[in-house]
């Protein structure tokens, strides 16, 4: 398999936040280089040292790094884009810019040509009974009765092809009855409230951190033919900002919120706000180690728990106000 090298520009403060932010992501390999490291140990190296390799030298002038390699397929662009995501909430959330630049390059690879080479592993896909997720360039004969949803892979994520997005589209699916109005948070590409729009809601309301996401949802949001009088888009931080709430507005049927666990349990006290009663709330993004603590903190907050399903290291779960 062919990797590609991920660089994350930061500071010696923001590696430990950057590497939880890619954990929650499901990356678990990293390397770190930092020159804070590298002054430290020329101050307190033993023993005696005849020589040091230059290039080492030359990471007391380097800016901090930390390195990923993700897979040149389908769930690595995914996962290029849940990094993207994440690093830009991370900034959003260093009010005091102790964390650096958090930019997120790929080393060697212009970006035009790793979306190119990587469009060769983005088919259409089946999720649940009922769709089928495919990018523009592909064909999908309409003979078997799906419905089709349009995503190309881009900044923000969300393509379907990654388990968690999978989960939540199965759950979606599984409790759309009667649903009219939909809120998804954490939208990213818009994948989820697109899909409901799909499946029968009347309106959506989908809402991210990141600007650029909230973009993309409402251009995804049009390339579906979701007229633009029923899929509102907003940004912002719901945890800190009322008025945001305020304009959001309550009365949901349903909830996804496919994100990370810690800012699923930042979020579990609000999440009531905004659904009616007997409302579903369906949450993901979390790594099954972390499940039954996300489980809990949205339970203690008037939440009924009536499922969890698993996929590959990953879960989601369900809730009923």
């Amino acid at each position: 398999m062919d990797w590609t090298k991920v660089n994350i520009y930061t500071t010696s403060d923001g590696t430990e936040p950057v590497c939880g932010c890619l954990l929650n992501t499901g990356v678990t390999g990293f390397e770190i280089k930092d020159p804070k490291d590298l002054e430290e140990f020329l101050e307190h190296k033993t023993g005696n040292w005849d020589y040091i390799d230059e290039e080492l030298l030359g990471m007391k002038d380097c800016e901090t790094c930390v390195t990923v390699y993700l897979p040149q397929n389908s769930q690595g662009a995914d996962m290029l884009a849940a990094i993207r995501s994440e690093m830009s909430a991370l900034g959003d959330r260093d009010t005091e810019k102790a964390f650096g630049r958090l930019s997120v390059e790929l080393d060697s690879v212009r970006e035009e040509d790793w979306a190119n080479n990587w469009k060769k592993y983005f088919k259409p896909l089946k999720i649940g009974d009922k769709l089928v997720v495919k990018p523009s360039w592909e064909n999908y004969p309409e003979t078997d009765g799906r419905i089709i949803l349009e995503i190309d892979p881009a900044s923000s994520f969300g393509t379907g092809q990654h388990n968690t997005t999978q989960l939540c589209m199965e759950l979606l699916e599984k409790y759309m009855n009667g649903c009219r109005k939909i809120l998804d948070l954490g939208c990213g590409s818009g994948i989820l409230s697109i899909a409901a729009m799909l499946l029968g809601a009347e309106s959506a309301s989908a809402v991210d951190i990141d600007s650029n996401s909230t973009k993309i949802a409402a251009e995804n949001a049009a390339k579906n033919r979701i007229p633009e009088g029923r899929y509102r888009t907003f940004c912002g931080n719901i945890v800190t900002d009322s008025r945001l709430c305020d304009d959001i507005g309550g009365g949901y049927d349903i909830i996804t919120a496919n994100i990370v666990a810690d800012v699923l349990i930042a979020m579990s006290p609000i999440f009531g706000n905004f659904l009616k009663k007997d409302g579903i709330l369906i949450v993901s993004g979390i790594i099954t180690e972390r499940c039954d603590e996300v489980i809990s903190a949205i339970s203690t907050k008037g939440f009924a728990h009536i499922e969890t399903k698993e996929n590959n290291g990953w879960a989601a779960a369900v809730f009923r106000l």
